[in-house]
């Protein structure tokens, strides 16, 4: 008899898991640095501000979608919430506006995106966490 080897195979990269969280990230990072720069010639400071904010939202995007689930649905809805409300206070601040506006926009974003995220969890998840069969 002849022995068979298995042919091996080549797994396949996949940017599934990371198109979304690089496309928010780099539109986050644009954005971020032309509110820093209020419309003066860019300057390296700014550059990596930008850089810098792509980054950290891109990646914390990926690892709340990626291991997110292993979380309640209560802790996942807030850790969206904070994710939000994060994004928006930092990118609101960069306008120039005060601690304290940026403080209440970022909670009131972070609020209602917490509660629509939770809220979304809570109808999709039966009641051991899984995902509802349709």
């Amino acid at each position: 008899m002849a022995a068979h080897a298995a042919a091996p195979t080549r797994r396949r990269i996949s940017t599934h898991g990371w198109g979304l969280p690089v496309t928010v990230g780099v539109l986050y990072g644009l954005y971020a640095e032309v509110n820093a720069r209020g419309g003066g010639a860019l300057s390296w400071g700014q550059f990596w501000l930008g850089l810098v904010s792509a980054i950290v939202l891109a990646v914390a995007l990926y690892a709340l979608r990626r291991y997110g689930h292993t979380l309640p649905r209560e802790a996942r809805g807030a850790a969206w919430g904070a994710l939000c409300g994060i994004a928006v206070g930092f990118l609101y601040s960069l306008t120039g506006a005060s601690i304290y506006s940026s403080t209440v926009l970022g909670l009131v974003v972070g609020g209602v995106s917490g509660g629509a995220a939770f809220y979304l969890f809570y109808t999709h998840e039966d009641a051991t966490g899984h995902p509802a069969p349709y």
